[in-house]
Protein backbone atom coordinates (compact mmCIF):
# COMPACT_ATOMS: atom_id res chain seq x y z
CA UNK A 1 0.00 0.00 0.00
CA UNK A 2 1.23 3.48 -0.82
CA UNK A 3 0.01 7.03 -0.28
CA UNK A 4 0.75 10.51 -1.55
CA UNK A 5 0.99 12.96 1.36
CA UNK A 6 1.42 16.71 1.52
CA UNK A 7 3.63 18.30 4.16
CA UNK A 8 5.72 21.45 4.14
CA UNK A 9 4.29 22.57 0.79
CA UNK A 10 5.63 19.47 -0.99
CA UNK A 11 4.12 16.12 -1.97
CA UNK A 12 5.72 12.74 -1.22
CA UNK A 13 4.86 9.20 -2.33
CA UNK A 14 5.36 6.99 0.73
CA UNK A 15 5.08 3.33 1.66
CA UNK A 16 5.17 1.61 5.04
CA UNK A 17 8.66 1.37 6.57
CA UNK A 18 10.15 4.07 4.34
CA UNK A 19 12.33 6.92 5.70
CA UNK A 20 11.95 10.37 4.14
CA UNK A 21 13.33 13.82 4.84
CA UNK A 22 10.62 16.49 5.00
CA UNK A 23 10.57 20.17 5.91
CA UNK A 24 11.15 20.76 9.62
CA UNK A 25 8.29 19.61 11.89
CA UNK A 26 8.15 20.85 15.51
CA UNK A 27 8.13 17.41 17.17
CA UNK A 28 10.52 15.60 19.50
CA UNK A 29 12.73 12.74 18.31
CA UNK A 30 10.94 9.44 18.88
CA UNK A 31 7.48 10.98 19.00
CA UNK A 32 4.60 9.77 16.84
CA UNK A 33 2.96 12.19 14.39
CA UNK A 34 -0.17 11.84 12.28
CA UNK A 35 -0.37 13.31 8.79
CA UNK A 36 -3.96 13.82 7.68
CA UNK A 37 -3.26 15.58 4.37
CA UNK A 38 -3.42 12.39 2.27
CA UNK A 39 -4.00 13.21 -1.40
CA UNK A 40 -4.11 9.65 -2.76
CA UNK A 41 -4.10 6.08 -1.47
CA UNK A 42 -3.36 3.08 -3.67
CA UNK A 43 -3.05 -0.67 -3.31
CA UNK A 44 -2.51 -2.73 -6.44
CA UNK A 45 -5.16 -1.82 -9.00
CA UNK A 46 -7.43 0.06 -6.58
CA UNK A 47 -6.68 3.78 -6.20
CA UNK A 48 -8.54 6.38 -4.15
CA UNK A 49 -7.99 9.98 -5.23
CA UNK A 50 -9.11 12.79 -2.93
CA UNK A 51 -10.78 16.08 -3.75
CA UNK A 52 -8.38 17.49 -2.56
CA UNK A 53 -7.78 15.02 0.32
CA UNK A 54 -9.03 11.47 0.91
CA UNK A 55 -11.58 11.65 3.74
CA UNK A 56 -10.68 9.51 6.75
CA UNK A 57 -7.21 8.58 5.47
CA UNK A 58 -4.23 9.14 7.76
CA UNK A 59 -0.54 8.29 7.77
CA UNK A 60 1.21 7.57 11.07
CA UNK A 61 4.92 8.33 11.23
CA UNK A 62 7.61 8.55 13.89
CA UNK A 63 10.33 11.19 14.04
CA UNK A 64 13.80 9.67 13.57
CA UNK A 65 16.01 12.76 13.64
CA UNK A 66 16.39 16.45 12.91
CA UNK A 67 19.22 17.90 10.85
CA UNK A 68 20.37 20.27 8.14
CA UNK A 69 20.93 19.57 4.44
CA UNK A 70 24.21 20.24 2.65
CA UNK A 71 25.09 23.86 1.97
CA UNK A 72 24.12 25.31 -1.37
CA UNK A 73 26.04 28.28 -2.70
CA UNK A 74 24.26 31.31 -4.15
CA UNK A 75 26.32 33.53 -6.46
CA UNK A 76 24.95 36.66 -8.09
CA UNK A 77 26.90 38.80 -10.52
CA UNK A 78 26.26 41.69 -12.88
CA UNK A 79 28.78 41.82 -15.68
CA UNK A 80 30.76 45.02 -16.19
CA UNK A 81 29.20 46.61 -13.06
CA UNK A 82 31.67 45.41 -10.39
CA UNK A 83 28.89 43.63 -8.45
CA UNK A 84 29.30 40.19 -6.94
CA UNK A 85 27.41 38.62 -4.06
CA UNK A 86 28.22 35.29 -2.38
CA UNK A 87 25.74 33.62 -0.05
CA UNK A 88 25.16 30.16 1.39
CA UNK A 89 22.07 28.36 2.70
CA UNK A 90 21.41 25.20 4.72
CA UNK A 91 17.79 24.07 5.01
CA UNK A 92 16.53 22.34 8.16
CA UNK A 93 14.81 18.97 7.81
CA UNK A 94 13.06 16.31 9.87
CA UNK A 95 13.62 12.65 9.01
CA UNK A 96 10.51 10.53 9.56
CA UNK A 97 9.75 6.81 9.26
CA UNK A 98 6.33 5.84 7.93
CA UNK A 99 4.75 3.37 10.38
CA UNK A 100 1.22 2.82 9.03
CA UNK A 101 -1.12 3.95 6.26
CA UNK A 102 -4.82 3.76 6.99
CA UNK A 103 -7.45 4.45 4.36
Amino acid sequence: MYAVIKTGGKQYRVTTGEKIKVEQIPADVGSEITIDQVLMVGEGESVKIGTPVVSGATVKASVVSHGRHDKIMIFKMRRRKHYQKHQGHRQNYTEIRIEAISA
